[in-house]
């Protein structure tokens, strides 16, 4: 994976982008990933056998098998199916209830849920929705998560497409986006009963890719609306003498929040950081094996530690899977010839890292970028801000209304709609007031020469070579779920076009998040189709309910 970028942010001084709606792309977002920080010994805690765990009745979750020094581990369940088809043949390793992959936002809130924190209304709260509230006092005293949330739900509008995501936001924020600050009307109750044991395992730290944005960077989105339950990041702040800059938030206060959530809401147990997933499969259990309870089916997550040493395989066994990996991993590409060649880059770090050498100078052949996102826009006015001459590219034409920039409002994003206004008014054909800006609207890149060229055709045929000093090819990204089978794209909502969370999400039920192709299967965040840390949450909601009705229908 590399550094990560998400969608938020730009560089140094400038101003940031806002969390757009979720009709918008998160595609337009550069991630890279940094190495994951080494584990200390008791890494995965009660969970782990660094290389195998198993649990054998009686042992309970709390059984811990080392690699050296104590009795080897019972033997493994046999081999998983990763079709789902196979039968599991006998075992008598207990597998765990739940396992999370991925620990940013969505997996941290849903380890909230299932640690017993239970979401009730509270008694004197008064919704300013007028439908939602005659149904939230239809049942006092009842959380939540015990309530229809199909129910509660109708009739909720709002920036998202996901009407749990709606209603949790609703309950969260109420009147947000009419621009109050009315206080949540739900409390928070610790309900030692009702959690679920899981683990929640990541590849960074708590907040995940929070952790590799470079700290200054500020986003445009509310504070307020990057918070998890029972924890704003307002009041965080105050008590870590920090500020908000205009209702903003830098993104390392953001990563330092995240971190200290799970602190302070004692849920450290549960994580696993440096935690690298390679492998789910599944199967279901044999009905006559001994051991096996009903006829759902066991997943097997299998991986490595990054640790000091190096690898240390693991293998997990459980019940339920919940991805929660966001969708930054894999930079899009064109798919033309020379696109690997060295000068050729699909991140805006390397953009920075030319500029901070010296090897990018106001004196350099122009920079080429490709793309006609906000990620894109980002490395204009990153270029622009030290004078390197640019050449933008893109296939649309300037007033296409898909055209994030169309979407956004101007008074709110004033460095975009110059960006904008750049595009329009540069054409490469055109004469230009602004020194070292070109734009090519409705170009087609044909391939890269060796020789630092680019070849283009414009929209009457006609082929155009300019030289380059560097392309940045920022034209979206894709979800790396290169460990379940065929990299996550049956479980799309069109299985025979590739896995998309602008286009073609995996395909979940509205009100649980469970996959419609695989029983115990759950995705959430941007892999469901939800892109914004506010909405995300509503994700955990519908994922922990399900959990919890599991929970309480499983034979004693």
């Amino acid at each position: 994976m590399g550094k990560w970028r998400p969608r938020g942010y730009c560089r140094g001084n400038m101003q940031c982008r806002q969390e757009v709606p979720a009709t918008l792309s998160s595609s337009e977002v550069l991630f890279t990933r940094t190495q994951p920080q080494p584990l200390p010994a008791d890494a995965l805690g009660p969970w782990a056998v660094v290389s195998r765990l198993y649990m054998t009745p009686g042992q309970g979750y709390g059984h811990q098998v080392q690699d050296e020094g104590l009795p080897p581990a019972p033997s493994p369940p046999p081999a998983m199916s990763s079709s789902g088809k196979d039968h599991l043949g006998a075992s008598s390793s207990e597998p765990l209830p739940v396992i999370i992959v991925g620990n940013g936002p969505s997996g941290i809130c849903l380890s909230y849920l299932l640690s017993g924190y239970t979401p009730y209304v509270k008694p004197d709260a008064i919704h300013p929705h007028p439908l939602l509230q005659r149904k939230l006092t239809e049942a006092p005293g009842v959380s939540i998560l015990d309530q229809d949330l199909d129910y509660l739900s109708e009739g909720l509008e709002g920036r998202s497409q996901s009407p749990v995501a709606l209603l949790f936001d609703a309950l969260l924020r109420p009147d947000t986006d009419f621009g109050g600050n009315m206080k949540s009307v739900l409390t928070w109750k610790h309900r030692k009963e009702h959690a679920i044991p899981h683990v929640v395992l990541g590849r960074n730290l708590p907040g995940g890719a929070w952790h590799s944005i470079e700290g200054s960077m500020v986003t445009l989105s509310q504070g307020q609306w990057m918070g998890l339950p029972d924890l704003e990041v307002k009041d965080w702040m105050q008590k870590k003498r920090r500020g908000l800059r205009n209702s903003r938030a830098t993104a390392g206060d953001i990563a330092h929040y995240y971190r200290d959530y799970v602190v302070k809401k004692g849920l450290g147990h549960n994580f696993v950081s440096g935690a690298v997933v390679t492998a789910v499969e599944w199967g279901t259990p044999n009905p006559n094996s001994c051991g096996a309870q009903d006829s759902s089916p066991l997943f097997q997550v299998s991986g490595f530690l990054s640790r000091d040493q190096g690898r240390q395989p693991y293998s997990l066994w459980a019940r339920n899977v919940v991805l929660a990996t966001g969708t930054f991993d894999s930079p899009a590409r064109l798919g033309i010839p020379g696109e690997a060649l060295p000068f050729i880059h699909h991140e805006l770090s390397a953009l920075e890292a030319a500029t901070r050498v010296g090897a990018l100078t106001p004196a350099s052949d122009p920079v080429l970028i490709i793309g006609a996102g906000l990620s894109a826009a980002d490395a204009v006015l990153y270029a622009r801000h030290y004078n390197i001459p640019v050449i933008h590219a893109f296939r649309r034409a300037v007033d296409d209304p898909g055209l994030v920039f169309n979407q956004l409002p101007k008074m709110l994003y004033p460095e975009y709609h110059k960006v904008h206004q750049m595009m329009r008014e540069q054409s490469i054909l055109s004469p230009s007031p602004y020194e070292g800006y070109r734009s090519l609207p409705g170009h087609r890149l044909l391939c890269f020469k060796e020789d630092c060229q680019a070849v283009f055709q414009d929209l009457k045929g006609v082929e155009k070579v300019f030289e380059v000093s560097l392309v940045l090819v920022l034209i979206g990204s894709h979800p790396d779920l290169s460990f379940l089978p065929g990299a996550g794209a049956d479980f799309a909502v069109d299985p025979d076009q590739p896995l998309s969370t602008k286009r073609n999400p995996i395909d979940v039920d509205p009100f649980t998040y469970q996959s419609t192709r695989q029983e115990g299967l759950y995705a959430m965040g941007p892999l469901a189709g939800d892109n914004f840390v506010r909405f995300v949450q509503g994700g955990a909601l519908a994922v922990a309910s399900s959990l919890l009705r599991k929970e309480t229908r499983k034979p004693p």
